[in-house]
């Protein structure tokens, strides 16, 4: 039977929230991720161009260099989280919509530097709501808390992944833009309702004691030598995967399957086979503790990848397509689902903001320098080796568990 703590853990009002902070953290990364490639390729872009649009995703890796200034300084209104919250929010909202008014085909400069910006905006939410997690969730709750979130995350993909390419076959992509963007009301609306996370004492009362302390206090807990392992697991654990799902909704275009067909059968197989992963994963890591999570989650994140390369040499057969995406996002929501936890017990509650801004931005690093060559890896290799080179790729994380999360020790 269930026992009455691991209730309390999974029903509360937290996990509510965790619900709207996943939603408004995804919805603008899969529109620089996934709509904007369709709507390219709608325009005729090349397949290089697109995967060079991997680049825009920068400041998802270098998001730790203003993350001091979060932890630091305190808006003038609602409060030192959700003061930061509201601005970036809206700044999402406008600049998803606005992509609507270009002409890919006479401004691809234009759509460039406004997705840049859509990636600052959005890096800069990420930073403050992943801090407001860490501040609301008891310890014993990081790994269902943050399952939740990356759930929801995933979620808010199926918006720009999968309606608004249902749209697109009927509505002029202005409009679908538009729709697309008014999406984060949802986190607008949650910012504005829920409460401020308490303060914690001991918070950077400089700003160079809030750039300075969160470096200084990670190494010196954790050791140089056990510290860069940790922080080389971190760049290492998901780039497989990352890689092979960068150019995913092209695949899928190149193998013959419509826009709609993607959006109906591949975003939705994929997205609730990750929803249901990442809840398990979180409900068994209760249980399991996060180390054995990581070493579980991750070996059915890696074998999953080969599902694309069979894929790749049988072609556009719409129950292949769903049974391989639906396994391959099984395992990516476990694998996340554990990663996620991992990261947010490594960090310090004083600095959260920074360090957690610090070991997310190295998981960014494969999705946007990477992730940049796979278009140019696909021409020259074709799809079936590209995923096994994915599948390879991903080793080196899972080997890197044997000196930062130990099977026996929790």
């Amino acid at each position: 039977m269930i026992n009455s703590e691991l209730l309390s853990a999974i029903f509360n009002r937290r996990m509510l929230i965790c619900v709207f902070t996943g939603f408004s953290s995804g919805l603008p990364l899969y529109v620089i991720i996934q709509l904007l490639q369709v709507w390219l390729r709608d325009n005729q872009a090349g397949l290089a161009e697109i995967g060079l649009f991997a680049l825009v995703g920068l400041p998802y890796t270098v998001k730790f260099l203003w993350a001091p200034l979060m932890d630091r300084y305190t808006p003038p209104f609602l409060g030192r989280r959700r003061g930061w919250l509201l601005p970036m929010q809206i700044a999402c909202l406008l600049l998803i919509g606005l992509f609507g008014l270009l002409d890919p085909a006479l401004s691809l400069m234009t759509v460039a530097y406004m997705a840049l910006a859509l990636a600052f905006f959005s890096a800069s939410q990420d930073m403050v709501l992943d801090a407001f997690r860490r501040e609301i969730l008891p310890d014993n709750e990081l790994g269902l808390g943050n399952s939740i979130h990356v759930q929801a995350y995933r979620i808010a993909g199926l918006v720009p992944g999968s309606l608004a390419l249902i749209l697109a076959d009927h509505l002029p992509w202005a409009l679908v833009f538009w729709i697309v963007a008014a999406f984060m009301l949802f986190g607008i609306v949650m910012t504005l309702v829920v409460k401020e996370p308490p303060k914690v004492a001991g918070t950077p009362a400089t700003l160079q004691s809030a750039v300075v302390e969160p470096f200084k206090e990670f190494f010196t807990r954790k050791g140089l030598s056990s510290a860069l392992l940790i922080l080389a697991f971190m760049f290492f654990y998901k780039v497989g995967d990352s890689m092979a799902t960068a150019l995913s909704s092209v695949f899928y275009l190149d193998l013959g399957f419509s826009k709609t067909e993607i959006g109906v059968v591949a975003k939705n197989a994929g997205l609730w086979s990750a929803i249901i992963g990442g809840l398990l994963g979180g409900i068994w890591m209760i249980k399991l503790g996060i180390n054995r999570a990581l070493w579980i989650f991750g070996a059915v994140q890696l074998v999953s990848i080969f599902g694309f390369a069979i894929l790749a040499e049988v072609g556009a057969n719409l129950w292949l397509l769903a049974g391989v995406i639906a396994f391959e996002y099984l395992g990516v929501g476990l694998g996340t689902a554990a990663f996620v936890a991992f990261i947010a017990r490594e960090t310090d509650r004083r600095y959260v903001a920074t360090q957690f801004a610090l070991l997310t931005a190295l998981t960014a690093l494969p999705r946007t320098f990477a992730n940049a060559v796979t278009g140019v890896i696909v021409e020259y290799t074709g799809w079936t080796s590209f995923f096994l080179l994915c599948a390879f790729i991903a080793v080196p994380g899972m080997l890197l568990l044997f000196k930062v999360a130990p099977w026996k020790q929790q």
